[in-house]
Order: C-alpha cells, then structure tokens, then sequence
C-alpha cells in the first residue's frame, strides 16, 4: 500500500494504516526461502539476501521472477540468479561455533529479593527459585576482577545490576560501582554502567550518583496507570505506578550522561502501544522499548501467536508515528525502531541473537555464572563460576549447541541471521511461537529503512 503522509496522520487513520499494513505483512513475511526474501515497498522493490543481511533495490519484473522461484521452493535456482546479478553467493557464516570468547559483560545479581510482586516475573518474585539474599560485596569485587582481567588497554566492558530489585541491595551496588571505575582506570579500560530497576525505591540522591557514572537506567513500566498496576503490584497488590512517576523525576531532569528508559513488557491485555509511546516519550524518557511477555515463571499472561499478531499492529502503528515524527525532524526515540533500523541498515547477520554464553554472562549472588541473567539458578544456563572462571567445556558445548544452523525452522527462514534464533531462554521453555511476529517486525522495518532512507536520509547520519 502506498506509503502514508507523514505530517497529517491522525490516531483513527494511523490505526487503519497499521491494521492494513498488517494484514499484508503477515503474507508477505512468512518464509519461502532461506537465501532470499522479497520486500515490497512503495519507492523501490527491496531484494533482502540473508547472506550478509544485505538489500539490493530490484526492477517489478526480477521481484516477479525472483518470487515465482521462491514459491516453486527451487532454491539451486535462486543461488544461480544471485550468482548472474553479481551478488556474493560466499557464505558469510558457517557451521563453526564460536570458541571460548572472551567476556566483556556481566550482569550481577546484586538482590536476589524484590518488594514487587509482578505478576509474571521471570525470576520467581526475585529470588529465582531459592531463597531470597543479597550479593555481598566481596562477591560483585570478585566478579568485576573476572571481567577486568583479560581487557586489554583502550578496551570496553560493560557491569549491569540486576535483581529481582537491586536498590534493595543499594550500598553494595554503590560500592562495586566505584571499585569497578577506578580498577577500570587504573587499566585504561572504559567500564560503562547499567541498572534495571522498578523505580519504587529510588532516591532523589540516586540521580546524582548514576549521573556520575554515566548508568543507562532502564525502568520496567507496563503502561499508563492502571494497566501497569495490573501487572506490576507491590507484594500486598497496592499499585505502584503513581509513585514510580514520582520517583523518577529527578532521574528525568538530571540526565545527561545518565540514559533513563522505560522498557514495557507487553501481554495480552495492553490494547493501545502507541498511547503507552507518546506518554512515556513525552515524559523525557531516552528511550521506550517493548518486549512481548514470551515466558513467565507462572504461565500467567504469556502471549500466544494471535495474541502476537495483534501486537504487531500496535507495534506497527507505533512505527507509522516514528517515521511520521523523523519525517517532520522530530526525535522520536522508540526503541525497538531505531535498533532494527540500525541493525538493517548496517547489514547485521549473526549466528547467534545476542551475547548469552558469549560475550555476556549472568551472575548469582552467590557468585555462580549462567548464559545470562534470566538463567540464574538455572543447570541448563550454568557456566561455572567467578572464583574458578568460565568453564570452557560447559561455554563451547552452548555456544555450538545453540549456533543459529542448529534450530529448527530456522535453517529455512530468510530472517536467520538477522534474528539470530530467537532469545535462548524463551525458545528452551516456550518454543518458536514468535517466529511469524518477528518476521512481521523486521519485514515492516524493512519498508520503513526505505522509505527513510529517500525522504529523511539525515536520521542515518
């Protein structure tokens, strides 16, 4: 359909677009075939080859042939097509695993406890299964030694608290961030900072302190009002909305160095994603970003594929309002946006959806590590620990086990190397039920880096 003018959208006609567009794109995006994939669009066709995730702009009539090979399933053709239009056919990616990576990011458990009691939280109320505790300093000393050891000079690394809610554990976070910035110095490496965070225990003083040391702070805020009530209670079921809004105002008003988010997980009763946007964005948030609930400790509010389905509508028309405000030149920070179009834009293809296991790693209070933050307490995640290190048997067998040329469908999906295979956490427990949505997504991002690119090429620089 043809691309809607950006300056006159209204909400009714934004929400008739992104139904439509939609609709469309659920055809549109369902795999056909593992080398290539069609992206319509209303400046120019768009040939997305997943090798090297890479887009060519093509005439109507070789979109034509090209889709009539890939309906046929006649993949020996398409290489041939590609090979006579003169594109690299070499792959970029193989079958071999990453091997004993060194790690430049660590997540710490600094409160396995929380105040909250959040309806589908992840980690059990915060303890993850065990009884609640905190991280004792020596412990958090010990695994930011562990991340500093192998950093060469100039280098970057990257310390995250975590909980359940690590203001709970406020003194010991304070601590192992100093010690973290000047063991960082004395190294020459640059130790950035991040916390995610429920926002009811802030302190007018924590914005001077992440100010300080430059924290990307991401609050978990579900929607408006009673819509994050319902999902993110305090443990006695008193609502908490009104006063994280408080509470972060000085956050708001004190960041310059320090990036405050807001991160929505979404489930199947948020009806309006681009109401939950503009307010937040409105509010002076760095950035918003959405996350469909895949998998819950509980069960409770996970999304299914219909569900998924009508997010990608909200999502979709909360992308219609990113263009309609870069068309104008206005900022408009939507996450989940300008990542993918970062991400298409400079061409990413990866055999694995992010870092867990890798490069990243999630630690215990206790000091255990695990693939990531959201497998802490889990064997299937276990990784060693911070007094022995990384336990390379344990890291290797992961890393090949969970490479993207091992799951399946994803060998057949054009997307693979773009998405990676899904989050580790949420395949392993809740299966491949997002696929058709996160092809949606990136199919609809797709035609949005196009048309962005021709009418506002100045957001890319």
């Amino acid at each position: 359909m043809p691309a809607p003018s950006p300056s006159n959208i209204t909400k009714h006609s934004l929400t008739a677009i992104a139904t439509e567009l939609a609709s469309q794109i659920a055809r549109q995006s369902m795999p056909g075939s593992s080398q290539i994939h069609i992206v319509p669009s209303t400046g120019h066709t768009q040939l997305f080859v997943s090798n090297g995730s890479r887009l060519h702009k093509i005439s109507p009539d070789t979109a034509q042939h090209l889709q009539h090979l890939i309906d046929q399933h006649d993949e020996a053709a398409i290489h041939q097509e590609l090979v006579q239009m003169g594109l690299n056919t070499t792959p970029l990616i193989d079958d071999t695993p990453l091997q004993s990576p060194a790690v430049y990011a660590l997540s710490l458990a600094i409160a396995q406890k929380c105040n909250m009691g959040c309806t589908y939280c992840y980690a059990d109320q915060g303890d993850f299964g065990g009884p609640a505790k905190n991280m004792q300093l020596d412990t958090a000393k010990k695994s930011i030694d562990l991340l500093l050891k192998d950093c060469a000079p100039g280098g970057k690394v990257q310390l995250t608290f975590l909980g359940g809610e690590p203001l709970i554990n406020r003194k010991s976070l304070q601590a192992a961030t100093v010690y973290a910035a000047e063991a960082g110095a004395k190294k020459n490496v640059q130790v950035n900072f991040s916390l995610t965070t429920n926002g009811t225990l802030l302190k007018p003083a924590d914005a001077a302190f992440f100010e300080e040391y430059g924290f990307a702070v991401t609050v978990s805020l579900d929607g408006i009002g009673e819509q994050h009530d319902q999902q993110r209670p305090m443990k006695n079921g008193a609502g908490t909305y009104a006063q994280i809004i408080e509470k972060i105002q000085p956050l708001l008003l004190a960041q310059r160095r320090m990036q405050v988010s807001a991160r929505v997980t979404v489930t199947p009763t948020q009806k309006n994603l681009g109401d939950t946007l503009l307010e937040f964005v409105g509010m002076g948030f760095h950035s918003v970003g959405f996350s469909p609930l895949l998998r819950a400790a509980n069960g409770r509010d996970e999304m299914t594929k219909q569900d998924l389905e009508i997010m990608l509508e909200g999502m979709i028309a909360c992308g219609l309002l990113f263009e309609q405000h870069v068309m104008l030149g206005k900022r408009f920070p939507f996450l989940n946006m300008v990542n993918a179009l970062k991400e298409i834009a400079k061409g990413t293809h990866r055999p694995y959806p992010c870092g867990a296991g890798a490069g990243y790693m999630g630690v215990s209070a206790d000091g255990d590590m695990f693939a990531c933050h959201r497998f802490v307490n889990e064997p299937a995640g276990s990784m060693g620990n911070i007094y022995d290190g990384v336990d390379a048997t344990l890291q290797n067998n992961w890393l090949a086990s969970r490479h993207v040329h091992q799951q399946e469908p994803c060998n057949s999906c054009w997307a693979k190397y773009l998405c990676g295979g899904g989050c580790h956490h949420e395949v392993l427990e809740k299966g491949r039920h997002a696929c058709d949505y996160i092809r949606g997504w990136l199919h609809y991002t797709m035609q949005a880096h196009e048309r962005l690119s021709r009418l506002a090429p100045e957001w890319y620089r």
